[in-house]
């Protein structure tokens, strides 16, 4: 009883993630959710009791701030609240959006859903920049074709971290490489670069999204969701505040600023490497340079400091629900790391005992790991390490176990509702968070379900 007991204790970490979801499915609402997950992990990490669970709750959250890179994330969504604003309140948004259309590049919802995946794709060097830039493009172009929403976020999620951990020049690739390194990989480029073709989980979404596009139909929810469009068309941007006339510029400049002012500062942190560049950095250096770039060719234009001021704070404001759940989810990720989530999901997969199916499991366990933690980045952390010994132990090639944590990373994040790149899908699309999970969940699944069936092919023909 007493070994039954211990055993049972030792999934105990499983709980709080699970509670998460739970919680987010029964009372519709993210900010319990995460919150009540936080409690359970920190009352854990504590020995079971829920007061000091709920003090500790507290300093977990004051902790975020201890991360550079969490801080920066947080400043980031503020200010590019401040950014957005100028662009759809000015409405530059909807100068540019009517000069896309005139110009027959965006006229018909197929060309809108490519010129979004398009762009997606091109702006491959962060997930971040990804998201918001074709999310605050696509956002007016769906909503004047009757377009959900929901679909945009499907969109704008399922290219961005696919591409990112296809092309790999970005910062991706140098956290992995970083990692293969440390697991004394002799030569890490090569085998990371053998991981594009074996990612299949990317691969497939990629092929989803560009399916949905051309055939411009969609199943599941994010039909339903795409129903209740055409029947309910909202307004096409913010209401304009009152001032001279928008201008496609006023868009233009500083979402260009944004986008190759982070390629260019990711080149110069890395001495000349964009792979070895800060990302978070480079991000939120960027993004106050586009504000700022946005204030002056409004002021320059005519609009009063004060109201650009108010114009601002106000864009700030209306981002601050989804600041406090990438906020929670940070804290949640810190904590179920102190608790050991992770390690338990981990362990599960590396006890399997069927060698050609290990490839398949690893993209299980990472699929899972990331879903329950809310990052790929820490999933990677997690399991390359513990992957690469299994595949040598096992004689599976490294690229196709390291392809598979990687792709499994995504899924997971594509499925979570504390993922801070579905946070920032949500809220870029203007989707309901949990709205964008639902209605993207049957697509990731499917995606999942191929990048399985694969892998264990993959692991029959090449073990």
């Amino acid at each position: 009883m007493t070994a039954l007991i211990a055993g049972l204790a030792s999934y105990l970490p499983l709980l709080p993630p699970l509670l998460a979801l739970i919680i987010a499915v029964w009372t519709r609402n993210v900010f319990w959710a995460l919150g009540g997950a936080i409690w359970a992990s920190e009352a854990l990490i504590l020995g079971g009791n829920p007061l000091l669970g709920l003090l500790a709750t507290v300093e977990r959250g004051a902790d975020v701030f201890n991360s550079g890179y969490s801080t920066r994330v947080i400043l980031f969504c503020l200010i590019i609240g401040a950014l957005i604003a100028f662009m759809q309140r000015s409405g530059g948004v909807t100068a540019l959006v009517e000069k896309l259309i005139a110009a027959r590049l965006a006229n018909t919802r197929r060309k809108a859903g490519l010129v979004t995946a398009i762009t997606g794709i091109a702006l491959f060097m962060d997930t971040n920049v990804s998201l918001l830039s074709t999310g605050i493009m696509g956002r007016p172009l769906f909503e004047r074709l009757k377009m959900s929403r929901e679909r945009l976020a499907y969109i704008i999620d399922a290219t961005c971290a696919p591409v990112s951990i296809l092309v790999l020049i970005n910062g991706w690739g140098a956290y992995l490489l970083g990692l293969l390194a440390n697991e004394d990989v002799a030569d890490p480029l090569p085998i990371l670069a053998a991981t594009v073709p074996l990612n299949f989980y990317a691969l497939l979404t990629l092929l989803g999204v560009f399916a949905t596009v051309i055939s411009d139909r969609t199943f599941g929810p994010l039909k339903r969701a795409d129903t209740a469009a055409i029947l309910k068309q909202e307004e096409a941007a913010a209401p304009r505040e009152d001032g001279p006339a928008g201008k496609a510029r006023f868009m233009a400049l500083p979402l260009a600023v944004m986008v190759f002012g982070t390629l260019g500062l990711m080149i110069w942190t890395g001495n000349g490497n964009m792979m070895a560049g800060e990302g978070a950095k480079s991000v939120l250096w960027a993004v106050v340079l586009a504000a700022l770039v946005a204030f002056i060719i409004l002021r320059l234009d005519g609009w009063k400091t004060d109201k650009l001021i108010d114009m601002g704070f106000t864009g700030m404001g209306e981002l601050l629900p989804a600041v406090t759940v990438i906020f929670l989810s940070f804290a949640l990720g810190n904590s179920l790391g102190v608790l050991g989530t992770g390690d338990v999901v981990a362990k599960i997969a590396e006890g399997f005992p069927i060698p050609f199916l290990m490839p398949a499991i690893l993209f299980i366990a990472a699929g899972i790991t990331s879903f329950a933690t809310g990052t790929s980045w820490g999933t990677y952390g997690i399991l390359v390490p513990i992957a690469l010994p299994v595949a040598i132990g096992l004689g599976i090639p490294l690229p196709l176990a390291l392809a598979a944590v990687m792709g499994g990373g995504v899924f997971g994040d594509h499925c979570s509702p504390i993922s801070d790149t579905s946070i920032i899908a949500s809220f870029a699309s203007g989707s309901d968070h949990l709205s964008h999970i639902r209605t993207q969940l049957p697509y990731a699944l499917c995606g999942a379900l191929g990048a399985i069936l694969l892998y264990a092919a993959a692991g029959l023909i090449m073990i």
